[in-house]
């Protein structure tokens, strides 16, 4: 069996993702990306670093696929990205939020259950990279804030 073959035989079940396909992917990620577009927290961040967003989506539509379907599609660093932009804890949960209500709307309760865990671990992941990133060492739990301490 090629690498190819092993990233496309049974995506979606073997991998663990329940009914996951490429174009719920696309659904959910177009349809989250609206909604950040129009959100007073978090809309004006992507703004100032986002001018053409088709790229934008087709980059991330890949990740997801990479993330959740194992397809190798993308090949990025996100980490490198997010350290500079101006967001904590409140940017986080509110992304958090969206992407949960966005992926209950548009996915089977399964999909959207697996689509969230990812969602969840990938936030910490970003949030931890940024705070340390701005001289602060997170503890498990903890939060970070900018500012005060939240």
């Amino acid at each position: 069996m090629t690498e190819s073959e092993r990233r496309t035989d049974g995506a979606g079940d073997s991998a663990g993702e329940p009914g996951i396909d490429e174009a719920m992917i696309e659904r959910l990620v177009r349809a989250f990306y609206a909604r950040v577009r129009d959100d007073d927290l978090l809309g004006p961040v992507f703004a100032a670093h986002i001018v053409d967003w088709e790229p934008h989506l087709q980059q991330i539509c890949a990740f997801w696929s990479s993330v959740t379907l194992k397809s190798g599609r993308y090949s990025g660093r996100p980490m490198a990205k997010h350290l500079p932009l101006p967001v904590d804890a409140r940017h986080f949960d509110r992304w958090l939020a969206l992407f949960e209500e966005t992926a209950r709307d548009l996915c089977p309760p399964a999909a959207a259950a697996r689509f969230t865990t990812h969602a969840k671990t990938i936030a910490e992941s970003l949030e931890l990279g940024i705070a340390t990133r701005n001289g602060r060492l997170l503890m498990r739990g903890e939060r970070f804030w900018r500012g005060s301490d939240g």
